[in-house]
């Protein structure tokens, strides 16, 4: 099966470190199509004199990669690719042929530049890559192709100018080739959708690289995309305009009766005021509160919560969450203290610390996870912490703050499927959280993340999803239903009986999931102790 995504447009380090753990942890195919903010990069034998200015200058990043060719140029308007794949060994035996890997992606993106409008199109001899009028006198070079393949597994791809904007390449020497032009197809006068050019890019894939399981991402972007403070974005009019340009134009009435197995049984024991006590007295947030968690008494009976560090407001307003909105507070500095207060008070043996989204942050909050981590090591040495962060913006260097604090587990919600980001989401992004994910697992940290059903994704969708978290190496997945807080949040779209988190935890399994928490009322850190040590985890493997 081949995995294919549309993941719209996605900053180069991000799509890189997904890759990366495709590449190191998947054994199944992957097809990665994307877009990249301005960015040029050099390949493992590039000439830096190759670069003719500042990349700053013209708005574009400088990045070093670890591809085959010289310097290349990805932006708006180009379709990239990111073939993830597991090649057959030589026959005889032997590695696998990058040469006849090279020559076949070429051959691919012939066929496609021929269904979209372009055909007469091929190889260059002595010149990689797919170019246009290529036995004539001016031969233009239209995709780039620059690729590594390790261990019979494949990284990187191709990149084929759609609508690109050819001046960028005038501030290179493009593939370290001076003497001959790159062109697009909008340069020739094919008018192809990004739509169309995918779809022919995948149908092709799907002849060599066998059936396709797909899922896009929303196709337009805006500036708004992945930008900070979505709270005016969060009006129950827009999320509805979100949900239904994603395909979702009916939900349950806020009315409609609950069935009996999403009713939350509440037991207010002891253990349960105590735990209250603790957490008042200290001055504490728990996101068991502030979220409206179902599961509240039973987890506080057995001394368990969910502290949410960096207050109580967020600077996000995803379409599912009850946390509150409102401008953010500056973070108390003793905070990190207070939660490994309670920690030690309450005895536990598995701390699980959240946090708002804090775009307001020039770090996104990291470095007070990073101090709270620390704190617990230091009053509990004997706990093992899990962290529940955001996307810090994207910010890989701040999650190398977080990391650095040696966290159990790292988990990051991807809360829903592709389709549904923009309308549950939208100051989030599939891609981005899966890089967080990958990011952290190539660190070497246990990996962690969840979903909320019945927005109004389908079966085949979860089961996609879960087969992407499972391709990056996370380990454990929370699945449950969700539960509309109030009637400005997202309406219910259907009810999942528990026969179907049964069948989507047996089939994470299958995928190679360590441990899939599955069920009506499951949240992110429901039975945490446990999914930890189904996951693997012990005392012992902390670092």
């Amino acid at each position: 099966m081949l995995h294919a995504r549309w993941l719209g447009r996605v900053p180069y380090g991000e799509a890189l470190a997904l890759q990366r753990a495709l590449h190191l942890h998947g054994s199944g195919h992957h097809l990665l199509l994307l877009e990249h903010p301005s960015v040029y990069t050099l390949g493992v034998r590039a000439d830096p004199a190759h670069v003719l200015v500042d990349p700053a200058t013209v708005g574009a990043e400088l990045v070093a990669t670890d591809r085959g060719g010289d310097v290349t140029f990805h932006g708006p308007g180009q379709l990239v690719g990111y073939p993830v794949l597991s090649l057959p060994a030589k026959r005889g035996g032997g590695m696998a042929d990058t040469v006849a890997y090279v020559r076949s992606v070429e051959d691919l993106l012939v066929e496609v530049l021929a269904d979209v409008g372009l055909p007469g199109c091929g190889r260059l001899p002595d010149y990689p890559g797919v170019w246009v009028d290529p036995h004539g006198s001016a031969p233009r070079k239209i995709a780039a192709i620059g690729v590594r393949l390790t261990r019979g597994r494949t990284m990187h791809g191709f990149a084929l100018n759609v609508t690109t904007d050819l001046a960028m390449f005038g501030h290179i020497v493009p593939c370290g080739i001076a003497d001959k032009g790159v062109t697009s197809l909008a340069a020739e006068g094919v008018d192809a959708a990004m739509t169309t050019v995918v779809d022919a890019v995948v149908a092709r894939a799907a002849e060599r690289w066998g059936p396709v399981e797909r899922q896009d991402v929303a196709w337009k972007h805006r500036p708004e995309d992945l930008s900070p403070f979505s709270r005016q974005a969060g009006s129950p009019d827009r999320r509805a305009g979100r949900l239904e340009q994603a395909g979702v134009t009916t939900g349950l009435a806020v009315a409609t009766r609950k069935p009996e197995w999403v009713k939350p049984r509440v037991r207010l024991s002891e253990r349960v005021l105590a735990t209250r006590r603790t957490v008042k007295d200290l001055g504490l947030v728990t996101v068991c509160e502030e979220a409206g968690c179902p599961n509240l008494s039973e987890c506080w009976a057995d001394g368990t919560a969910t502290f949410m560090v960096l207050g109580e407001r967020c600077t996000r307003a995803c379409g599912f969450c009850l946390v509150d909105t409102r401008r953010p507070l500056e973070p108390a500095a003793d905070e990190p203290v207070r939660v490994a207060e309670a920690v030690e008070r309450m005895g536990l043996a598995h701390a699980v610390v959240t946090m708002v989204a804090r775009d307001d942050l020039a770090d996104g909050g990291a470095a007070h996870v990073a101090a709270t981590v620390h704190a617990i090591r230091d009053r509990v040495p004997a706990a093992t912490v899990e962290v529940l962060i955001s996307d810090l913006k994207g910010d890989l260097a701040a999650l190398d703050v977080v990391l650095a604090a040696a966290p159990d587990i790292v988990n990051h919600n991807v809360e829903t499927v592709p389709r549904l980001q923009r309308a549950v989401r939208p100051s989030a992004g599939y891609a981005r959280s899966l890089a967080v994910l990958a990011h952290a697992r190539l660190a070497g940290r246990t990996t962690k993340s969840g979903l909320v059903l019945g927005m109004g994704e389908t079966d085949d969708e979860v089961l996609g999803t879960l087969a992407d978290l499972a391709g990056i190496g996370v380990s454990i997945v929370t699945l449950g239903q969700y539960l509309r807080p109030t009637a400005d949040h997202l309406a219910v779209h259907r009810y999942l009986e528990p026969a179907a988190f049964a069948r989507f935890q047996e089939a994470g399994e299958a995928m190679g999931l360590a441990h899939v928490e599955a069920g009506p009322l499951t949240r992110s850190s429901y039975h945490a102790r446990e999914a930890a040590a189904a996951g693997g985890l012990s005392v012992a493997m902390r670092r």
